[in-house]
């Protein structure tokens, strides 16, 4: 049932689990100032007697409009109750994170809560939620990677989500780069406002690169190895380092594209349920980017014919 509750009543110990996008929060503080909040906050209600703050709305869902609220300087805000227990109350949200746009980050912040505070088992979040364990233990993994310097710059949207995931999480992979120094890149550029290609090109710089080129990165002088690698002289082999690195990500391509055709075939080795959950959802992205792939490497192998 909805209500308005006071703004300084909400409690926010879980705004941490929730990534902040500033430029979605820019415009949604644009909509409310001119339309008012027009979806209620959720939380859980902890009645008296209960253990943490007693009495207090608990705040799960609707912390970018807490913050543009407060901007406003509301008094007051809609607000609607997820129950009165708050391990309940996370299955709820995460049970309906479709409608609400979790992240995958946060679900899996909130997995963990279940798991390593309220001390559910795998295997009850997963029936809890009518998920596969397989499901819970792959977000689960994903949160463990992160050493807590580089959990809070992502949440605090210092650094973007995508390039941890499907850019650094590469080199984790198919390098042996270590978390070390995975967080030692993410801090160093956190809050520096690079888009994705910069940070994916630092990285590729940083991680196969010289050590004067990660001495650079270290002391934040960022303008020159980015112009190092937009405009490297051309080596030896005719190739400037941008292009040797494009030309190493497409040998890994072919071979790796060799390598999962061939194990896919073997069946009789891959009856795991937890494989199957993380190999469908890892193949699914990869089969949702499929069209836009062959069609950018199309391209590119049509201008290289015609060079």
């Amino acid at each position: 049932m909805d209500n308005e509750v006071n703004l300084a009543s909400l409690d926010l110990r879980y705004e941490r689990f929730r990534l902040k996008v500033p430029a979605a929060e820019q415009r949604l503080l644009a909509s409310i100032a001119a339309r008012g909040i027009q979806e209620p906050l959720e939380g859980v209600d902890l009645s008296a007697g209960s253990a943490g703050v007693q009495g207090q709305n608990v705040l799960l869902n609707g912390f970018k409009r807490y913050r543009c609220a407060r901007q406003l300087r509301l008094a007051t805000v809609p607000y609607s109750s997820l129950g009165q227990d708050e391990a309940t109350a996370i299955v709820g949200l995460l049970r309906a994170s479709n409608d609400r746009a979790l992240s995958l980050l946060e679900q899996a912040a909130f997995i963990d809560e279940l798991k390593t505070v309220r001390h559910w088992s795998v295997a009850d979040i997963a029936a809890a939620l009518s998920r596969s364990k397989g499901w819970v233990s792959m977000r689960l993994g994903l949160l463990a990677q992160m050493s807590e310097p580089v959990r809070r710059q992502l949440f605090a949207g210092a650094f973007p989500v995508y390039c941890f995931m499907y850019c650094l999480r590469q080199f984790m992979r198919l390098n042996g780069v270590s978390a070390e120094q995975v967080q030692e890149f993410i801090l160093a550029l956190s809050g520096k406002g690079l888009s994705v290609r910069e940070i994916e090109q630092l990285a590729h710089g940083f991680f196969r690169g010289p050590a004067s080129f990660r001495e650079e990165i270290r002391k934040g002088n960022l303008a020159l190895p980015l112009a190092r690698m937009r405009q490297m002289p051309p080596n030896p082999d005719g190739c400037n380092e941008f292009e040797r690195v494009l030309l190493g990500d497409l040998e890994l391509t072919q071979k790796y594209m060799q390598r999962v055709m061939g194990k896919s075939q073997e069946q009789n080795k891959l009856t795991s349920r937890a494989f199957h959950a993380q190999s469908h959802l890892l193949s699914g992205g990869i089969l949702s980017r499929s069209r836009a792939f062959f069609h950018t490497l199309r391209q590119l192998h049509d201008r290289n014919g015609q060079a």
